[in-house]
């Protein structure tokens, strides 16, 4: 049995993608800074890398190597360009950016070992469309899409898939919470806008994800795969 790691699996997006991928027949394991009540849950920051190796190594210890890795963690941030501060700056693209760098460092050399790796990058459907007040959200998370192309060249000839998913409006407490802010608008003009005409569900970036890290996507790789309802084509 294949082991996989999924960060943000405590809660939205990332716990969706972790029991899709239980339910698929995997063991998982997941990082949050709130950790879920599941089986395999560890409490680590993903900007840091000592935490992220100490969590590997504890599920090492109990599960063996790992060979597939779901970077879901994120943080957003909304803010005139002018009124970030680098501070602000440095810590959005610290979880968004970085946290992808130190885990797919870490579990990379399992991967090569293995011959066999499956990597998918949660980035954002406002890589494709940009949107205002969240610069430096947008920018760690188009960094993330050119990080997973340039992984995909280079380790694809080691058995090695790497993909993205950027989810669009998608109901997670990270959304609610925005939309609680005034920050989305009005949620039934967004779905009124959105060509499927409902909001989006975790499970549906889930449902991607089990389909990039399964065996019939081995010819699939360097692909951002838009989950958003036809809201960017």
């Amino acid at each position: 049995m294949k082991n996989a790691v999924v960060t943000g699996g405590g809660s939205g997006i990332g716990r969706a993608i972790a029991n899709r991928l239980r339910s698929d027949g995997y063991h998982v394991a997941t990082l949050d800074l709130t950790p879920s009540d599941e089986d395999f849950a560890y409490t680590a920051d993903v900007t840091d890398r000592a935490a992220i190796d100490t969590a590997l190594d504890a599920i090492h210890a109990q599960l063996g190597p790992v060979t597939i890795l779901i970077n879901a963690a994120g943080l957003d941030g909304f803010k005139r360009f002018l009124d970030i501060d680098f501070d602000n700056w440095q810590r959005v693209v610290n979880v968004n950016l970085h946290g992808v760098f130190h885990c797919i460092q870490s579990v990379l050399p399992d991967m090569i070992e293995a011959g066999w790796g499956r990597i998918v990058n949660i980035s954002s459907s406002s890589t494709h469309s940009g949107t205002p007040y969240m610069s430096h959200y947008v920018s760690a998370k188009s960094a993330v899409n050119g990080l997973t192309k340039s992984l995909a060249l280079e380790y694809g000839p080691a058995g090695i898939t790497v993909n993205a998913v950027p989810p669009g409006f998608i109901d997670t407490p990270m959304l609610r919470k925005a939309e609680s802010r005034g920050f989305l608008g009005d949620v039934a003009e967004n779905i009124e806008r959105t060509p499927v005409r409902r909001i989006g569900r975790p499970e549906d970036i889930a449902a991607a994800c089990s389909f990039f890290v399964s065996e019939e996507a081995g010819y699939v790789t360097g692909q951002i795969l838009g989950v958003n309802g036809g809201r960017n084509t």
